[in-house]
Formats: structure tokens, sequence, C-alpha cells
């Protein structure tokens, strides 16, 4: 009698045991759309691979208890000697792993790689956003190391490798390799040029730095990309960990930050005191030796954001799908049905955007490389902006269940605010927006020529262009509305490509609330007349 009081009823199933690729159909289709018919039939089997690894109740341990067990410094061994090791939980070892082997690092090496990389991206960051840095940054890494060949020729195999090799040991010792980034420092943060970290030229060509760095992401890496103020100006420099005779550099470690999310990586406060690097490219153009790093981490902060919509979104459909209240399930709620759709609408725009961003990377034209040159920072912008409160509207569709660690959904709340942050916050992606607006026309009519192709086809989405356009030919107070304009472009962007490429239902719906108007500040607020059930249907993760 007394266990008859313990009976578990109306409570969902877990979301395991699914492919997390194959049931996110606006995932699925970008991939179609965007890559060669000869690499689909492949590149469709490994992401599916991927997506069953993703949706497998193992790696979604992993996940847990990587976040539950984070990272730990070891300053010193046991006999004083000055270590600077940073301990994981085997779990994100075995993620890290995972995502290495899945070739998430390796996206140079093949035909179609950037966009092939962005898919596995979005579906392997649902099972763990926080592993997901050290990939992003060691994938980034490549373009800005080319600008030094006999680096490039030494670290680029080892970057692009699918192997695994933990540990700190000389690079040419290794099978495969992972990079780290520190460029923001105490005084500077987004404003790099304002550095303090100095090198000096030593008679072998390589370099001493002295300084610090305020946000070091993933220190247990085996290199780093810094900036450091040389003779000539603010110059890009090679940190290894580790020396060629096996001694270890000098890189104290000097506390690992304590975030709001992230908790599975480590992020430091590091300082450098005659620390041995090399040069990348020349003195005095760090900015411009990095900002391919930049674009790229940029882009993956899109990504990133846009697979947390995606996870939230999916828990928030699976839960109403099977909890019953006042009478039936929550999914055939009106009123919820309006804010899964909602939620839904969001999702499917982040992921349409993301993708094409992805393609226009792996594409050798001029035109795609100046139309990234605004729609990346427009779309990490909005995309990463929107993230949050998406999160917290699909946690509340769980109701208390949602406020619960158990549930998964406080991590990926606290996890949303991380993209808009990193590389650059809303100000830094507006202000460049704006620079390119002023100063590179050729990306601007690269802008004009993408949303053209759906002109005609909607007459919101016409409307909303034009109004960019006026608002555009009003230079005064520019920096202060770089936001609104930042924002507008976004989300033309997005209606321009749901238009063209998504099901009228969806088009509809985002052009009316999006863009016409009909539709509240808040999540759930959508017209009752469209078909809102399609829109859910087609957002359900099994």
């Amino acid at each position: 009698m007394a266990g008859s009081t313990h009976t578990v009823g109306n409570q969902p199933p877990p979301l395991t045991g699914h492919d997390v690729f194959t049931t996110d159909r606006p995932l699925t289709e970008g991939v179609a759309r965007h890559l060669a018919p000869e690499l689909l039939e492949e590149a469709r089997a490994e992401l599916s691979l991927l997506g069953r690894t993703a949706g497998s109740a193992q790696a979604q341990e992993w996940g847990r208890l990587a976040n539950e067990n984070p990272p730990a410094l070891r300053t010193h061994d046991r006999y004083g000697h000055r270590i600077d090791d940073v301990e994981f939980h085997p779990s994100w070892h075995r993620l890290l792993g995972k995502g290495v082997s899945a070739g998430l690092t390796a996206a140079w090496t093949r035909p179609g790689g950037l966009l092939r990389r962005a898919a596995a991206f979005l579906v392997w960051s649902q099972v763990e956003a926080g592993h997901l840095c050290p990939l992003s940054m060691t994938h980034a890494a490549v373009p800005a190391l080319r600008a030094q060949p006999d680096l490039a020729a030494l670290w680029e195999p080892l970057l692009t490798s699918t192997v695994y090799d933990p540990g700190l040991r000389p690079a040419a010792h290794k099978a495969g390799a992972l990079l780290g980034m520190g460029m923001t420092e105490k005084q500077g943060g987004s404003d790099v040029r304002a550095n303090t970290t100095r090198a000096v030229v030593r008679d072998d060509g390589s370099y001493g730095l002295t300084g610090h760095k305020w946000f070091c992401s993933s220190p247990m890496s085996d290199g780093f990309l810094v900036l450091a103020q040389a003779a000539e100006g603010l110059t890009c420099f090679l940190v290894p960990r580790v020396l060629e005779d096996g001694g270890r550099n000098v890189f104290a470690i000097q506390r690992l930050k304590d975030k709001l999310g992230n908790r599975s990586n480590a992020s430091a406060e590091v300082e450098f005191d005659g620390t041995w690097a090399r040069r990348v490219g020349d003195e005095g153009r760090g900015v411009r030796t990095i900002i391919d790093m930049v674009a790229a981490t940029r882009l993956d902060c899109v990504l990133g954001s846009a697979a947390l919509m995606r996870q939230a979104v999916a828990q928030a459909v699976h839960h109403c799908t099977f909890r019953e209240a006042f009478g039936g399930r929550l999914l055939d709620k009106p009123l919820m049905e309006n804010v899964l759709a909602d939620l839904a609408l969001e999702s499917e725009a982040a992921t349409t955007l993301a993708l094409r961003l992805a393609a226009a990377c792996d594409a050798q034209d001029p035109a795609e490389r100046a139309f990234l040159r605004i729609a990346v920072p427009a779309a990490k912008y909005w995309v990463t902006k929107r993230c949050t409160p998406l999160v917290a509207e699909a946690l509340e569709c769980l109701g208390g269940n949602g406020y619960v660690e158990e549930s998964g959904m406080p991590r990926l709340l606290r996890e949303s605010p991380l993209n808009s942050i990193w590389e650059g916050s809303g100000n830094v992606q507006a202000l460049d927006v704006l620079r390119v607006l002023r100063s590179e026309p050729e990306a601007f009519n690269a802008f004009l020529v993408e949303i053209g192709r759906a002109r005609g086809a909607d007459h919101r989405l016409d409307a909303a262009v034009k109004g960019l356009l006026t608002e555009l030919g009003d230079l005064d107070g520019m920096e202060a509305r770089a936001r609104r304009l930042t924002e507008r472009i976004a989300l033309v962007l997005q209606g321009s490509l749901l238009v063209r490429f998504a099901p009228p239902e969806v088009a509809d719906l985002f052009c009316a609330t999006r863009l016409g108007g009909d539709g509240g500040a808040g999540f759930g607020t959508l017209p009752h007349t469209l078909d809102l059930g399609a829109i859910v249907r087609r957002a359900q993760p099994v």
C-alpha cells in the first residue's frame, strides 16, 4: 500500500534513442540543398551515424557528467614544480574524442567540408556545448596559420587529424593536436589593440612574450594563437605548451574562470614571462592575420546557438507530446501549440541561416566571400541574441520539471548567453556591420543580390527590404542605430531564405510575424489563423 503513493504517471519518456540529424527536417533539407549531389549520400550516412550517437543515452550521460565534474587546475606537482595542468573528467575526453573523430576539426581537408562540418556541429553540440570550444578554435586556427607556411606545414596535419591525442608533448610527437586562443586582456577586453603583452624578437627569429591574458580558452590545448605588441605593432604569435626538447613553455595558469555556464570547458587567466613564441604573419598585422580565425569562430557561435535552440525546442515539443493537462495532451492545447510553433519557427530560421553561411564558406567565389563579411556579424548578432529568450520559453513549457537540473534545461539556459558574448559581443558585431556598410560596398551589393533572389515572393518581405534601404539612406546617428540596422539585416536575410526554401506555412508565418508586425514581443503570440500544427509537427524530434 505504501508503494502506491510513488506510482509515476503522466511523465514523458526520456528523449533518447533517436537520430538527432534525420529528425531535424530544416537541417536535413539544408544539407541536401547546399551540398553537391555526389557528396550527399556519404554525408547523410556520416551525419546519421553521428546523430544516433548524439541521441543515445550514453552520450547524454557523458554530457551530464562533464558538466557536473568541471575541470580542475593543478598549478604544481607534489615537489613544488610548476606544471599548470588542467584535469578533466573522463566524459569530457570521450566527448572531445568523438568530436575529433567525427571531423569537427578536419573540414579543410575534403570537398564540401565546411558545410558538412557545420551540420555535424549542429548535431554534436546538442549533446554538450562546452567541449565544442576547443574543437571550434582548432578548426578556426588553420586559415590563420597559413599566413606562416612553415608553421602550417607542421601544425595543420595535426589540427585537421581525426585522432584525439590528449596529453602535453611536443607537437611533432603527436597524432593530433588542439589549438586555443588568447587575445583578451584586463584593460582592453574586445579592444585588442589596447593589449599590453610585449613581444621581443630573439637572435634565432623566435620571440619572447611577457604579459597576461585575461581570457585564454581551453588551456589544456597543445598551442595557442595570441596577440602581442611587437616592434611594428600588434602581431599574431603561436605559443606551444611544450617545446621541441620536451620542456614546458612558460605558461602560468593563474586560475580558471568560474563561469555562468560552459562549465565543462576550462577558461583561464594566464601569464607569460619570456614565453617562447613564433610569429604568424607579418609584424604589425596581427588583427589581419587572425581575422579569418575570428570569422570562423563567429560562425561557430551562430551554429552553437542554433544547436541550443534546436535542442530546447526538441525537448519542449517532446514533453508536450506526452504530457497531459486540463483534459488532454499539452501539444493539442491551442495556446501551447502557439508557443511551440513560435519557438520552432525561430529555431528553423536560425538553422537555415547558419547553413547558408557555411555553404558560402565552402564556395570559392569572391561574391560569396563578400556576402559573408556582412552576413556573419549580422547573423552572429541576431541568432545569438534570440537564443536566451527562446531557451527560457522552452524551459517554461516543461513547467517546474524544466526548472530542475535533472531535466537538462537549466544547463541549456546557462549556456544560452555565451555565444552572444564570445568572439565579440552584440555591440562589436553591430559596429562591424556598420563598418562594412561604410567601407565595403561590394559586401552590401552581395547581400542585396542574395535577398533579391526572393523578390516578389512575399509582399511583407519586399516591404521590409524597402524599409531597410530607407533606413540605410539616412546616415545621421548611424552608430546609435547600429543594433537596429543589424537586426533588420538579419531578419530580412532569414525571411528571404525561408521564402525560397521552407514550406509555405513556415515562410508565411515568419514574414507575417518577424517582418509584417503580426506578432507580439513574446513567444506564443502568432496569428491563430495560420497552420500552427504543421509547424509543430515539423519540429517533433521523434
